[in-house]
């Protein structure tokens, strides 16, 4: 049997590693131990984050919905369940761009949502 010499896809895989590892500080960028554990811990935080992420905008667009909402005598829970009885399906990234940008628009939706609550 053939003797199996590993060098060249050893290599290959080192220098994924340290592209993936490039921009980093120290030896973190060029060593492939430390490297590597730069770069696992790197994709643990990118996976993390990107469900952060959502959670922050989602959190985000609230405010702005909430601080639009109460310039017009709601709070934003009202708002939310008046809009839930009227029948609007406009979710909160479309209300929240309609508040900064279309006061108009959001401003017919309010008073729908108004109009929907029970007196």
């Amino acid at each position: 049997m053939p003797r199996i010499k590993r060098g060249v896809t050893t290599r290959q895989k080192h220098k994924r590693l340290l592209d993936q590892a490039k921009g980093y500080r120290g030896r973190r960028k060029n060593t492939i131990r430390i490297a590597r554990q730069a770069v696992e811990k790197a994709g643990q935080y990118a996976y993390r984050d990107r469900k952060v992420k959502k959670r922050n905008f989602r959190a985000l667009w609230i405010q702005r919905i909430n601080a639009a909402v109460r310039a017009e005598g709601l709070t934003y829970s009202q708002f939310m369940h008046g809009t839930k009885l009227a029948g609007i399906e406009l979710d909160r990234k479309v209300m929240a761009d309609l508040a900064m940008n279309e006061a108009a628009a959001f401003k017919a939706i309010v008073e729908q949502a108004k109009k929907a609550l029970p007196a």
